[in-house]
């Protein structure tokens, strides 16, 4: 069942990144939360976001807007690498507080209260006709790349502030969706190679992503397969599909998950 589950969820989060530059990440993080604790869940989302930008970065690179994705990506790039160290230091926290229900013992950590907090905000972004309605100037977009790549790298959720401000830079839906692709390529390539311990600050790797994935392999198998099914759908339904009714479907979904991780029932 958790294989089907992951499937559904990814050829649809692949698909929806054509139409509205997000939607993989956000969708996806609370299914792997419910198979690996939570800083492992966002490891486990970055490997297949990262396998449909590159399916992607083939279908559409054509488009990209150079200047613009110089001017939005080089802060994006800084900021993943600073927000996924954090994640790395969140993770070797300890309990932050405990609790029993019914004989069970759950705990919330640092990395649950972040990542649980981080959720219901993108709920509530993704909820909020206000936020989707916001005209943010184009000079802004450094500003839009170094707010995208620190989420990116902390939790994965780094669609959002991307599309935001860069529907506001003037570009066509194809310069649109060939640029958004190029900058969270970029951050994929910056974040994973912290999660695995590739790149280091000090003497100790805090989080042992390829360890903890171990378990779960066939799991990514899947993610990253329907990763390409998506990628190839959403580029023949471009100009057909509406996402309104799913960005509902998302927020309540990310508000629940927020929740469950924050109280700890999910860990």
């Amino acid at each position: 069942m958790e294989y089907a589950i992951i499937a559904v969820t990814v050829v649809i989060g692949s698909g929806l990144t054509f139409f509205s530059g997000f939607g993989l990440g956000t969708l996806l993080l609370p299914v792997f939360s419910l198979f690996f604790d939570p800083a492992v869940a966002v490891g486990a989302t970055a490997i297949v976001h990262l396998a449909n930008n590159l399916f992607k970065f083939a279908l559409v690179s054509k488009y990209i807007h150079l200047p613009t994705l110089l001017r939005f990506g080089i802060p994006a790039i800084g900021f993943a690498f600073l927000g996924s160290y954090l994640l790395t230091k969140l993770s070797a926290s300890g309990a932050l507080y405990a609790y029993e229900i019914g004989g069970s013992a759950y705990e919330v950590t640092s990395m649950n209260l972040v990542i649980g907090i981080l959720m219901i905000i993108f709920a509530w972004i993704d909820l909020s006709p206000k936020f989707n309605s916001l005209n943010i100037p184009a000079k802004y977009q450094p500003l839009g790349g170094s707010l995208s790549g620190f989420f990116g790298g902390i939790s994965g959720h780094q669609g959002a502030f991307r599309a935001a401000f860069l529907a506001k830079a003037g570009l066509n839906k194809e310069q649109f969706v060939g640029t958004s692709n190029a900058i969270s390529l970029c951050v994929d390539l910056t974040r994973i190679p912290v999660y695995l311990g590739l790149i280091q600050i000090g003497s100790k790797k805090a989080l042992d992503l390829r360890e903890a994935l171990s378990e779960g392999s066939m799991l990514l198998v899947v993610g990253i397969s329907a990763a390409f099914i998506g990628a190839v759908v959403g580029k023949q339904l471009i100009r057909k599909t509406t996402i309104a009714g799913v960005q509902k479907l998302v927020g309540v979904l990310l508000f629940a998950m927020g929740a469950l991780i924050i109280s700890g029932l999910i860990s």
